[in-house]
């Protein structure tokens, strides 16, 4: 069995419902900058929703979206659906998914985007191939990938993004800021094409990807 990604903060919690440090401060600067690149009436299926802040907001600021909130985790699931309270007539109840399983796409609806932060670098590579493998089959051709966080970029690769990298393969060896080359290369393997690579806060990209065939 998979074992589980850990997030690497301290999360309060009320209830049932998680609340999340990095997701306060970033939720406002990824809607923003997502939200041009999903559809009008757009379904978007989130892989590794965390506390689903995120999901949360997306549906805040786009009331004409549908939104799919997922994790491995039960206790993030847990506080998904109570953050789902808050819309509820676009944020479905969260699902069990895990990129690294095979086929974990099977059964699953067609979605217009699928999106996912942070995940990445702490979980194995056979997450990220999942994870393309499974969009490439979900998406419709010209439909969306989404994909932040932090890369690394050859030489133009931040201090801050070096230093993550050595401190995530101290606690994990199998974890690790990913090469944006090599994310590009199995996303395109999988039918999906670069297309945007957008600077974002305190080092981190959100990568848009494009259905192709």
């Amino acid at each position: 069995m998979t074992k589980p990604p850990i997030h690497l903060e301290n999360r309060e919690k009320s209830g049932a419902r998680l609340y999340s440090p990095t997701a306060g401060r970033n939720k406002a600067p990824i809607g923003n900058a997502l939200s041009p690149y999903l559809p009008k009436d757009a379904s978007v299926l989130e892989i590794a929703s965390g506390t689903g802040e995120h999901a949360a907001h997306m549906c805040d600021i786009r009331p004409d979206i549908s939104w799919q909130p997922t994790d491995i985790d039960p206790e993030s699931r847990a506080s998904q659906n109570v953050w789902r309270l808050d819309v509820p007539a676009q944020m479905r109840p969260s699902l069990s998914i895990d990129t690294a399983a095979p086929e974990w796409h099977g059964g699953l609806d067609r979605y217009d985007v699928v999106y996912c932060a942070n995940m990445i670098h702490i979980a194995p590579w056979e997450a990220a191939l999942g994870l393309a493998h499974g969009a490439g089959h979900i998406l419709p051709v010209g439909g969306t990938m989404a994909l932040y966080g932090p890369f690394k970029e050859g030489a133009e690769t931040s201090e801050s993004n070096l230093n993550f990298d050595a401190n995530l393969k101290r606690r994990n060896p199998a974890w690790g800021v990913r090469n944006l080359s090599s994310v590009k290369h199995i996303f395109a393997d999988a039918g999906l094409d670069l297309t945007v690579r957008a600077v974002m806060p305190a080092e981190n990209r959100l990568l848009i990807f494009t259905k192709r065939m």
